[in-house]
């Protein structure tokens, strides 16, 4: 007897205040990057009604126009006018930056074979089978669908909507595949003078209807759009931003696990950073090379320390060998030293702003290194399914 279960994942938009935070830290570090690589960056950014607060822990030789910097991104997201509670021309900006701790830099700056963890903790990586992105379907369309909410804003297709925003997608899955959407949420801030009828029908045809295969959608699915009737109070007058607070959104969706620290604003010393982008490098790679439909892995550090202190494998069942011989392949083929994942997957590039928005994980853009699937063939070879 066939066993069906619905899961739901979420994604916000560019616009949606903890989103802005987010791409502000990482603009920060995109920028300090492209001028002095040996930086050493922990940027949080708080957005609140017409105001912006910059603060962290911030070690570098170069001149950065932080004031600027906030400035270019809100003006490149949207946030033109005061009712949405922040103008990018007019709005406030506080800078509160200390250089960080000595304690931690005497851990850190060594050479990429020496380097240790710049913190404890402990990251996940994920990859199923389920798209060719490997990534779950929940995410994938959810971002899919306020990805396009942006564009068709910025384009003029549908002018009267404004930078905030949300999506869900509920999946019914049956024996653990994909069967059809269920259920699309979607929240689309727009102007006072959009009727509900207009703005519900164009998100769903020209947005939902758009991004999401047809063949997924059948005569019970489901579109709520602005299902309290109206969606013009946004951005930062209906609530607060803050960097690192999406951390579910970045990822898998809620279908991994995840060690709780944020992305955003770190450079790739923080291996709440670069260690999870190696969890999802080892475990895509895992995946693409058909040793299991579905693979999470776990890496943990301790900082100042370069070798992980623990390193696990779950295929959840579907592995075609053991997820002892996986991982012991893994440690084998992938190096988990955070100098030599820096190295590795070139991470000291001005590229982080890009993955503040739509998911770190399951893009095809040259920036994602960590997507690459070139380690599939030792893989396979390591472990006899060549």
């Amino acid at each position: 007897m066939s066993r069906r279960h619905l899961f739901t994942s979420e994604s916000v938009a560019e616009g949606h205040p903890d989103k802005c935070a987010d791409q502000i830290s990482d603009a920060v570090l995109d920028d300090i990057l492209s001028k002095d690589k040996n930086a050493r960056v922990d940027c949080e950014t708080l957005i609140m009604q017409g105001t912006v607060i910059v603060t962290g822990q911030i070690t570098t030789s170069a001149y950065v126009n932080i004031k600027q910097i906030v400035r270019d991104v809100l003006r490149d997201i949207g946030f033109n006018n005061s009712k949405d509670g922040l103008d990018w021309e007019t709005c406030g900006v506080l800078v509160s930056i200390e250089e960080q701790s000595p304690d931690i830099l005497m851990g850190v700056n060594r050479a990429p074979e020496e380097m240790g963890a710049g913190d404890q903790g402990m990251m996940f990586g994920y990859a199923t089978a389920e798209t060719p992105q490997f990534m779950p379907l929940p995410i994938t369309l959810a971002h899919r669908i306020v990805s396009r909410l942006a564009q068709v804003r910025k384009e003029g297709e549908l002018p009267y909507l404004r930078p905030d925003g949300k999506s869900q997608v509920t999946i019914e899955y049956e024996d653990g595949r994909p069967l059809r959407v269920d259920t699309v949420v979607v929240a689309a801030q727009h102007q006072e003078d959009a009727s509900m009828k207009r703005v519900a029908d164009d998100i769903v045809s020209k947005v939902v209807k758009e991004v999401v295969p047809k063949e997924l959608i059948d005569t019970d699915t489901r579109f709520l759009v602005n299902s309290t009737g109206r969606f013009v109070i946004g951005g930062t007058l209906a609530d607060s931003g803050l960097t690192g607070r999406k951390i579910i959104v970045d990822t898998y969706g809620g279908v991994a696990s995840h060690g709780g620290g944020c992305f955003s604003g770190k450079d790739p010393t923080k291996v709440d950073r670069s260690g999870s982008y190696m969890a999802r490098y080892i475990a895509k790679n895992v995946v693409a090379a058909g040793l299991a439909g579905k693979c999470q892995v776990q890496i943990a550090y301790a900082i100042g320390v370069a070798n992980p202190v623990s390193f696990m494998v779950d295929t959840f069942g579907t592995g075609r060998v053991s997820d002892e011989v996986i991982a012991e392949t893994a440690r084998q083929t992938f190096d988990m030293r955070p100098g030599m994942i820096i190295k590795n997957l070139n991470l000291l590039r001005p590229l982080y702003r890009k993955t503040a928005c739509y998911g770190h994980f399951g893009r095809e853009e040259p920036e994602f290194t960590w997507e690459r699937k070139d380690m599939v063939e030792p893989l396979r070879r390591a472990t006899g399914l060549a």
